[in-house]
């Protein structure tokens, strides 16, 4: 029977500490959706039992390539359509593998916050794309051939930011604690009168141990169970057991009734923390969103590229035939030595400009394939490959543009940037129920019960040359550690108390001016969503305008370009007659390669001004099926469309 009393009283503490457990599953249920995070490897009884205690298992970077970059190259050249373009930038760009990091550190922020811990913070920030090699060498992406690679939606940067300090009423601790304390101690004690006690100093030898587990729960309540026990051998003859065990069995309950009190105040952090996922999330697509827009700008641009080196090629023939024809002219005396100058200046200013379109070329090779690779232009494979783009520009005709009010609508409805604002102002809405309940006096309402024992041998110590008188302990408490804790269970010997403590802040100054700030903060996020809606208003009207007048400039380059070319025709039979000068000539035909230029660059002004308004209407991932999913695991599933052709 004394060996059944341990196990006994192990099975009557687990039953007094299954109401805390029970509670901590209801708190558990309170906030749906466990944090997915990395988790300690292993497996087995051992291996779960220790995880939280070890390190997770957090992969290193990953600097390696996709096998569809290097599949692509096949010659030595980079065979790339549009599709494959946007494919490698998924599995490869570093600003999407970066942005990758934001919803982990939001789960990691959420785990932390369900055990009542403050908030880190999500970073919010998008990169922009990468620019053209024509932005980059004249500072715009307005002129010229090539434009800007990829513009950006405006974000909100403070969204989910570091808590520092928190305001409002703290937090409770809601990791549950188990602790457990052991002591051995030796004490002599010098005797000044050995009558009483019989010794010149009495010795004790005493070993403690402590047990106990604390739970915090979101209704403001704390609960504190534990276990105390205390064996003590002395030499002293006067006590009647000897050695003795005291213990005692505590439950200390402690609950917020104003301040702090309820689960809208106590799980604050829980649900900013999940609107921080949420947002974490939308921060993502949004930077694939300006990653795609990029990648997209920078592949037309490249091939707009690729036809303003045509022009300038076929430029640069039509001079050196002029050239040549001149030459012969002047070899037969029938035309003038100075028009051969004219001729060679036409051909140096032709070659020039081949040059120029051929620098542009490279340098967009270069950053359209930095644009691709995590390792950028490291490779030697990859560095010394030439981009051969296989897909051509659309033209205008073939495009449909809705009108304004649906393109607003579905901005409204589907920008990142604005949902991101209205998770922010309902985060700071959730973030005030702390101020408004820190104006509130403090009162906690405690509560405390113990189980007290006592037991032991019956003092066998005397003295020499000295009888002592017997000694009758209560039988009760003779016995070993199974007759405490029976006594323990048994509730024969308890305490309790009940309590309160108010603390009634004088002023208030700081509460109040918690709330006042937390309110204004909140107005000003009310003005800033308004302002970020009135921005995206004009920034669709003004990408729908630009579309529109792109177009109108595209259908007007082409006209011009037909005109320059039946005018140099009409210009080269009036000069094989003699009606006309080399001087026109060459004029005419400097006016049909800047009019075949500027054809070549409408078009691709009009592709950017399409991709920046599906841009701004938040249509970009739809428009070219890109999957934010597939995005987030850096694997597309699109079939290579440059091998198929």
């Amino acid at each position: 029977m004394h060996r059944i009393r341990p196990f006994l009283a192990v099975l009557l503490t687990s039953l007094i500490l299954s109401p805390s457990t029970l509670a901590q599953e209801m708190n558990t249920t309170l906030v749906p959706g466990k944090p997915q995070v990395p988790l300690a490897p292993g497996t087995g009884f051992l291996n779960a039992f220790t995880r939280d205690f070890r390190q997770p298992d957090i992969a290193p970077v990953n600097l390696a390539n996709s096998p569809r970059l290097e599949s692509l190259i096949r010659a030595g050249n980079l065979y790339l359509s549009l599709e494959d373009a946007i494919a490698v930038a998924l599995e490869n760009n570093l600003d999407i593998e970066l942005s990758r990091y934001g919803p982990q550190i939001a789960q990691a922020d959420y785990l932390r916050a369900r055990a009542g811990g403050l908030l880190r913070g999500v970073p919010t920030a998008v990169r922009a794309g990468a620019t053209s090699a024509l932005s980059q060498a004249g500072g715009t992406g307005g002129q010229g051939t090539g434009g800007t690679g990829g513009q950006g939606l405006g974000g909100q940067q403070d969204a989910g930011g570091t808590v520092i300090t928190q305001t409002g009423v703290q937090v409770p601790n809601l990791d549950p604690v188990f602790f457990f304390a052991s002591t051995y101690g030796h004490a002599s004690r010098p005797q000044a009168n050995t009558i009483t006690t019989g010794r010149t100093a009495l010795v004790f030898d005493s070993r403690s141990w402590q047990s106990g587990y604390q739970q915090s729960f979101l209704t403001g309540t704390t609960v504190s169970v534990g276990w105390n026990n205390n064996n003590v051998r002395t030499n002293n003859p006067l006590n009647d057991l000897n050695p003795n065990t005291s213990s005692n069995m505590q439950l200390q309950l402690s609950q917020r009734i104003l301040q702090g009190f309820g689960l809208a105040v106590n799980n604050r952090n829980i649900r900013v923390a999940q609107n921080n996922v949420r947002v974490s999330d939308l921060v993502f697509k949004q930077q694939v969103m300006t990653t795609i827009a990029g990648v997209v700008n920078l592949y037309w641009d490249l091939v707009s590229f690729n036809e303003d080196l045509k022009v300038r090629k076929q430029a640069l023939d039509v001079a050196v035939k002029f050239w040549e024809d001149n030459k012969k002219q002047v070899e037969i005396g029938t035309l003038a030595p100075i028009e051969i100058v004219r001729a060679e200046a036409r051909v140096a200013q032709a070659q020039q400009d081949l040059t120029n379109a051929e620098t542009s070329l490279l340098q967009q090779e270069t950053i359209l394939k930095n644009a691709m690779s995590r390792t950028g232009v490291a490779s030697p494979t990859i560095s010394e490959a030439r981009v051969i783009p296989t897909d051509a520009l659309t033209q205008p005709m073939h495009d449909t543009i809705e009108n304004l009010k649906e393109l607003v609508d579905r901005a409204l409805d589907q920008r990142p940037d604005l949902q991101q604002a209205h998770i922010q102002m309902d985060s700071t809405r959730i973030g005030i129920a702390g101020s408004r309940s820190q104006l509130l006096p403090s009162l906690d309402v405690n509560a405390s019960f113990q189980n007290n024992a006592l037991t032991g041998d019956i003092n066998t110590v005397t003295i020499p040359g000295r009888e002592l008188p017997p000694r009758f302990p209560d039988p009760y408490f003779v016995g070993g550690y199974g007759n405490a804790l029976a006594q323990l269970f048994r509730r024969n010997f308890p305490d309790y108390s009940v309590g309160f403590q108010l603390n009634i802040p004088i002023n208030n100054r700081t509460a109040r001016a918690d709330y006042i700030r937390d309110q204004l903060q909140l107005r000003q996020q009310q003005l800033t969503l308004q302002r970020s809606i009135n921005d995206m208003r004009v920034n669709v009207q003004n990408a729908l305008t630009a579309l529109i007048q792109a177009k109108a400039r595209y259908e007007a380059a082409v006209k011009e370009r037909q005109l320059q070319e039946q005018t140099l025709d009409a210009e080269n039979k009036k000069y094989a007659l003699g009606a006309s000068t080399a001087f026109q000539v060459v004029q005419t035909q400097r006016d049909l390669a800047q009019a075949q230029a500027s054809e070549v660059a409408a078009l691709a002004n009009y592709s950017r001004a399409r991709v920046q308004l599906d841009l701004n209407t938040a249509s970009i991932l739809d428009k070219y099926g890109v999957d934010v999913v597939e995005a987030r695991h850096g694997r597309s599933s699109r079939p290579m469309a440059s091998n198929q052709r």
